[in-house]
Parts: structure tokens; C-alpha cells; sequence
């Protein structure tokens, strides 16, 4: 109960309104803080001698104004005005702009003309059923089977039939989170992660708790700390490379975690968007706490932007819930993708592929380890990402600003930060631009870095 309380004196008609309005202005003034607990419906209506009916449609105005969040039997809460939501990359491609922002595999002619090449031999073998059919048990069957078979190569054993496929990644872990989690209940997620979590998480009416971390990503003993404080219905977690720190977490590591949601009867929601470009990789989480994890992974991010199918896998007792999930939110994934992501895994492209795509990525890397000889950094052999932590004296938006200023686009770590604080990093992609214009861009990165800062750039 929040010690803040709506004054019955006040109360003009129509009541429910002014009522909202009461608790409208004690929240944008503070009086009401972030993820407080309103009264609930009765205590509140017996309070200020008012029918439940009349609370519930000032409550409804307050989740329309979206202020609060909540659903029956778990309460409702104020929700977290948090930063306002900001695109850590370039909405648009500049050409006169070296974009080291936004995370992309190596695209080449190579891809395009694969990509091509499926949709013609499509154009004479695509079941009438993908195109015509409205019944995803109808059309997915075979998708299934097929992706079963290249999950058991991601460390996942699952009968097909347990496989939802969605449309990429995104799409895999929105409807995961509305299984997981729920509106009012609480996720952990690392303090430094996917910037989508929090704008998602707040869409939904869900709560959101930044976990401290350290260079092995997410601190089981922080996280055990935060369950005994209150109760968190999920963790979300990306153990392999993880958006945007690059940490690889140690298989010691994913099993700590593991062990504390198995304590705290907590859900984890893994999402292995990179795990595939990986040629050896510690197990995932899936694997070793079955019972509660949800797995999630594609194509979009290693093998190229337009394959926009996803996989997600979730224990046996909520197979039924996110199936529904995922119709309420989607219906189903589009067919044509299906239909090239099974071509490609069965005729051997979707390997070839991923195999083309990491021997490109230790070139480029290696590049990284040259151009960065000497700075601090995170990065991966085979990671299409580099975690570049910035000196004190550097201050993030003016280095990228400086970085901008002389042709080069990087991720501030802002938009990542669950507190809307920066932690004094940028984040480097390395394979969305040609060969030479990421030497040329690392080079920038690292002259700013070894220079003193300049201190009239203040703003991208």
C-alpha cells in the first residue's frame, strides 16, 4: 500500500474521472513513484465510500493514459515513465557515413543471389498450402521437422512438434515474454542489455529490474538478492554475445543462474540470436534447466536481415500458452520465410551459409585486433559486435559526436542502459559496411581514443 492516498473531499463528478485525475497528478509530481502498488480495488472503494465499479473505471482511465499497468489478482502498479526510447543506430544508411552502428551480418552479392535463387525455384515448388491455408498445423509440419533438426545442432533437443516458429527473433521473444511474464510482474534483465527490453517491457505492463553484472554477465548472488526481495516472475537473459557487452558466459556461469531461478521457481527466457555463429560455445541454458527456460533463436542475425524467421522452444507446461500466444499476437509466421529457411537447412544453404559468414567474421575481427592493438575492448572471434569501453576523460556522447563528425556512425550506450544513465561505451558493429570502410572507421575510433578529448563537440 502506498502511503500516498486520494482525497475523498476532493472528488467532483463524474467521480471515477476526478478520481483519475487525482491520481494522475500524484504520479507525474512524484508523490506516487515508479512501481508503487495502487490500493486495491476494494480497499480503495471502502476508503472513500465509493462502488468498485467506480475505482475500476478510474483505474482504466490511468491505464489508458498509461500511467499504470496491472491485471486482476496481481495488483496494479505505476509504471516507470523511464528514459524516452532511443534507436541506438542510424534509421537511415548515409553515404557519406562509415555506419559501425547497427548490428548486421556480412551481407555480399552472396546472400542476394541465394536469396533470388530460392524465390525462383519457390515460384515451382511451393505447397498450395503456404500460400492458401490459414492453419498453421496445416502448413508447418515439415518447417518443424526441420528445424527440430538444426536446433539439436544448437545444443536444443526438442520434438518438433514443440517448435513455434515466428517471425525472427523479435517477434519469438515478444510472444515468450507475454508467456513468461505478464502485465505487473516483474523481469530481471542485466543492467546493461537489448534495448528493447525496457520500451517492450513497458507496452506490456510489465515491471523491470536491472541486474548487476560483471565480466561474465549477470551476477547469480545480485540475482539471487533480487529474489528475496521480491518476487520476479522471469530473468531474460543472452549468454552467447550477449547485445551489446559481447560477453561469451561461461557454461559455470549460465549454471549459477540457472540454479538460482530453479530456487526462486523463476522462468528464463534465453535469447541466442547470436549462439549459431559460434563454432564451439558453452551448452545453453535450455539444456540445463529444461523445466523453466525458454529458448530463442533465427536467422536474422547470422545469416542475413531479410530471413526473418525465429524459433522459440518453451517447457512442456507452457507449450500451450505461447502457441496461443503467438495467434493472439501474430497468428503465425509467414509461410514464404518458412519455406526458405527449410529449403536452405534441408538442401545444405543454411550451412554454407553460416559457414561463409564466420570464416568473413575472424577476418574482420582480426582487423579489430589490429586497428584496437594496445585499447581495452570486448569482442569475439566469430562476434559481429565489439564492446568499446571509453576512458574517463572521455565523455560518450561527445566521442561520438567526435566520431560522426569525422564520418563515422557508433551505438552510445545510452539506449542499452536499463537506469537511462550511460556507462562510458560504445558499441561497434563489424559487419555492416565493406571491408575497407571498417579499417578506415576502427581506425577513426582509435585516433579519438588515444587523442585527448575534444570537448567542443558536444552533440550528434
Amino acid at each position: 500500500m502506498t502511503k500516498w492516498h486520494p482525497d475523498a473531499g476532493l472528488l467532483r463528478r463524474p467521480v471515477y474521472i476526478s478520481l483519475a485525475d487525482q491520481f494522475s497528478a500524484a504520479i507525474k509530481s512524484g508523490r506516487l513513484a515508479a512501481n508503487e502498488k495502487l490500493p486495491a480495488h476494494r480497499d480503495l472503494a471502502y476508503d472513500l465510500k465509493l462502488s468498485i465499479q467506480t475505482i475500476s473505471k478510474a483505474y482504466d482511465i490511468l491505464a489508458r493514459r498509461g500511467l499504470v499497468s496491472g491485471e486482476v489478482g496481481r495488483g496494479t502498479y505505476v509504471k516507470p515513465s523511464g528514459p524516452p526510447f532511443q534507436s541506438p543506430y542510424m534509421a537511415e544508411g548515409q553515404a557519406d557515413v562509415i555506419d559501425l552502428s547497427i548490428v548486421t551480418p556480412v551481407c555480399t552479392p552472396l546472400q542476394f543471389e541465394r536469396m533470388k535463387a530460392a524465390l525462383h525455384r519457390l515460384g515451382d515448388t511451393i505447397a498450395p498450402a503456404s500460400v492458401l491455408s490459414f492453419r498453421p498445423n496445416t502448413i508447418f509440419p515439415r518447417h518443424n521437422d526441420a528445424a527440430a533438426g538444426w536446433l539439436a545442432t544448437m545444443g536444443i533437443n526438442v520434438s518438433p512438434q514443440y517448435v513455434l516458429l515466428t517471425n525472427g527473433c523479435a517477434s519469438a521473444f515478444t510472444v515468450a515474454l507475454m508467456t513468461a511474464v505478464g502485465p505487473g510482474a516483474i523481469l530481471a534483465a542485466e543492467e546493461v542489455c537489448y534495448h528493447v527490453i525496457r520500451p517492450l517491457a513497458d507496452y506490456l505492463g510489465i515491471r523491470v529490474r536491472a541486474i548487476a553484472t560483471d565480466a561474465d554477465g549477470m551476477l547469480p548472488d545480485a540475482l539471487d538478492e533480487a529474489c528475496d526481495r521480491e518476487q520476479i516472475r522471469a530473468i531474460t537473459l543472452q549468454p552467447n554475445l550477449a547485445n551489446p557487452t559481447a560477453v561469451l558466459m561461461t557454461e559455470g556461469r549460465r549454471q549459477a543462474l540457472a540454479d538460482v531461478a530453479r530456487k526462486h521457481d523463476v522462468a528464463i527466457i534465453e535469447v541466442d540470436v547470436f549462439g549459431p555463429l559460434l563454432s564451439d560455445r558453452p551448452r545453453p541454458i535450455a539444456a540445463l534447466a529444461p523445466e523453466r527456460t525458454l529458448y530463442v533463436t533465427g536467422f536474422s542475425k547470422v545469416i542475413m536481415p531479410g530471413l526473418r524467421i525465429g524459433y522459440v522452444i518453451a517447457p512442456d507446461h507452457l507449450a500451450a500458452t505461447i502457441a496461443n500466444r503467438q495467434l493472439m499476437a501474430n497468428w503465425m509466421a509467414t509461410p514464404v520465410m518458412a519455406e526458405i529457411a527449410t529449403l536452405w537447412l534441408v538442401d545444405g544453404t543454411m550451412d554454407t551459409l553460416l559457414k561463409w559468414q564466420r570464416e568473413t567474421l575472424r577476418v574482420r575481427n582480426r582487423i579489430v585486433a589490429k586497428c584496437f592493438e594496445g585499447l581495452a575492448y570486448r569482442a569475439h572471434p566469430e562476434g559481429l559486435h565489439v564492446w568499446l569501453p571509453l576512458s574517463p576523460d572521455h565523455d560518450e556522447v561527445a566521442f561520438a559526436s567526435q566520431a560522426r563528425a569525422r564520418g563515422v556512425a557508433v551505438a552510445p550506450s545510452t539506449p542499452f542502459c536499463l537506469s537511462g544513465a550511460p556507462v562510458g561505451a560504445v558499441r561497434v558493429s563489424v559487419g555492416a559496411t565493406e571491408e575497407e570502410n571498417l579499417r578506415a572507421g576502427l581506425d577513426v575510433l582509435a585516433s579519438l581514443l588515444r587523442a585527448a578529448p575534444d570537448l567542443n563537440v558536444l552533440s550528434l
